[in-house]
C-alpha cells in the first residue's frame, strides 16, 4: 500500500476526483510542456456528466489558461475507470494538430492513475495490504495500529498528521460561522450554524448528536462553497472524520497527540480500501466515499475510547457495512444534495459503531476485508446511472420542493 498521505490530501472543494484530481493532472502535463501554445483537454464519463457542476473545467482552466485551453466534454466512458481525461497540445503556433497525448484518471481523493496502475504519485510504503494480516501482526506484537503506521511511515508522518488536524479544525470552525447560500442553481443555505445553536439548548443524547450533525455539516458545506479542507479519503465525504474527532476533542478533552494516533489509524483503513476496492464514487457510488468514510470514523472513535484492534477493526467493519449499496447522485451535479446530508447521518453512525463495538470482545463473523471486497464488487454491479454521472437516482427528473 502506499503512503496514507493519499488518504488525507489538503486541498480545495468541492470534489476530490472532479476538481483536486484534474487540477493535479493540468499541473503536471503543464510541467512537461511549459512551451506548449495551445492545449486541448476531453474530459469522458462522469467527469463529463457532472464536471460543471463540480468546476472541473475552472480548475484545469486556471492552470493551463483560459485563453489557450480548449475542453472538449465527451459522453464516452474509457474503459479502465470512469474519470478519464486526455491532454493534448501544440508546442509552435503553425502546428496543424494537437500531439504529445497523456491519457490519466482522476480515481478518487485526489489521486491519479495511467491505466494498469493504482497511482502515478508516491511509492509502496505498507508491506501488507489487507486489514486481516494488519490485525493479525498487531496481536502478535502488541502493537496499536498507529504503532504500524509510524513503523511503515517513519516519525515524519506526525508532522503532517497534525497539518491535517489543524486543516480539519479550521474547516470545522470557519463552517460554523458562515452563513448565507451555497453555491450554484440549489440555492441551499448552510446549517450548520443554526444546527451547532439549537444543540447548545439540549441535555446529554440530544446535544451530542446536535454538535456532531453541526461539526459534519460544518466541513461539508465548507467543501461545497470550495473552501479548504481535507480528503478523508474524499471531498464529497471529508465531513466525517473531522465531525466526529472535533466533537470527541471538544467534549472528552483528548489531547492533540491522540487525535492524530486516531487520524493514523482511521487512515490506514481507508487505505486498505483504496488499495483493495475504490474510494471513488464514480467507480463504486457513495459507499465507496461516504460508507469509508464512516469505516474510518468509526475506527478513529474505538481508538480513543481504549478499544483493542479486534474491537477497532469491528467498529470500521460496521461503518462500511451498513452504507453498502449506497448510490452516489449528486442533484445538479453539485457536492451538495445528498452528500452534505449523508456526512453528517455518518457521522453519527460512526458514534454508534464504536459504541456498538466497544460493548463486544471484538469477535465477529464478517471481516472488514470481506465488507471491502463486496462493496467493490457492489459497486460495479451498479449501473453507472447511480455513479455520479447526475442522470438517475436523486438527480433524476430533480424539482425543488415549493
Amino acid at each position: 500500500m502506499k503512503s496514507i498521505r493519499e488518504i488525507y490530501r489538503i486541498g480545495i472543494g468541492p470534489s476530490s476526483s472532479h476538481t483536486m484530481g484534474p487540477r493535479k493532472a493540468a499541473e503536471l502535463y503543464s510541467e512537461k510542456h511549459e512551451e506548449a501554445v495551445a492545449f486541448r483537454v476531453t474530459l469522458y464519463g462522469s467527469l463529463s456528466a457532472t464536471g460543471k457542476g463540480h468546476m472541473t473545467d475552472h480548475a484545469i482552466l486556471d492552470v493551463l489558461g483560459n485563453e489557450k485551453t480548449e475542453i472538449i466534454w465527451s459522453k464516452d466512458f474509457l474503459d479502465f475507470h470512469p474519470n478519464g481525461m486526455k491532454f493534448e497540445c501544440k508546442n509552435h503556433a503553425d502546428e496543424a494538430d494537437f500531439s504529445d497525448a497523456w491519457i490519466v484518471y482522476s480515481v478518487g481523493g485526489g489521486a491519479l492513475a495511467e491505466e494498469g496502475q493504482n497511482s502515478i504519485e508516491l511509492p509502496e510504503v505498507y508491506a501488507m495490504n489487507t486489514m486481516t494480516e494488519i490485525l493479525q501482526y498487531c496481536e502478535w506484537s502488541g502493537k496499536g495500529y498507529w504503532e504500524y503506521v509510524e513503523e511503515c511511515e517513519g516519525s515524519g508522518i506526525w508532522d503532517y498528521l497534525r497539518e491535517v488536524w489543524h486543516t480539519m479544525r479550521d474547516a470545522v470552525e470557519r463552517g460554523l460561522d458562515a452563513e448565507g447560500v451555497l453555491p450554484g442553481p440549489l440555492n441551499l443555505r448552510r446549517k450548520a450554524y443554526s444546527y451547532h445553536v439549537k444543540a447548545t439548548g439540549y441535555k446529554d443524547n440530544l446535544r451530542t448528536r446536535g454538535l456532531v450533525f453541526s461539526y459534519a455539516l460544518a466541513v461539508s458545506e465548507e467543501n461545497a462553497s470550495g473552501g479548504k479542507i481535507v480528503t478523508a479519503p474524499t471531498c464529497g465525504s471529508c465531513g466525517v472524520v473531522p465531525g466526529v474527532l472535533y466533537h470527541l476533542w471538544k467534549s472528552r478533552d483528548f489531547s492533540d497527540q491522540r487525535i492524530l494516533k486516531a487520524l493514523a489509524t482511521a487512515a490506514l483503513f481507508g487505505n486498505v480500501v483504496k488499495t483493495n476496492a475504490s474510494i471513488s464514487g464514480a467507480e463504486v457510488g457513495c459507499q465507496g466515499e461516504v460508507g469509508v468514510a464512516c469505516a474510518m470514523a468509526s475506527a478513529a472513535a474505538n481508538q480513543l475510547f481504549g478499544g483493542s484492534p479486534a474491537q477497532i477493526e469491528y467498529a470500521a467493519e460496521m461503518g462500511l457495512e451498513h452504507h453498502l449499496g449506497m448510490t452516489c447522485d449528486p442533484v445538479c451535479g453539485l457536492v451538495q444534495i445528498p452528500c452534505i446530508e449523508r456526512n453528517a447521518y455518518a457521522a453519527a453512525r460512526a458514534l454508534d459503531a464504536n459504541i456498538y463495538s466497544s460493548f463486544t470482545d471484538g469477535v465477529h463473523r464478517v471481516s472488514f476485508d470481506k465488507v471491502v471486497d463486496v462493496m467493490r464488487q457492489t459497486g460495479h454491479d451498479l449501473p453507472s446511472l447511480y455513479k455520479e454521472t447526475s442522470e438517475g437516482g436523486l438527480a433524476k427528473d430533480y424539482r425543488q420542493m415549493s
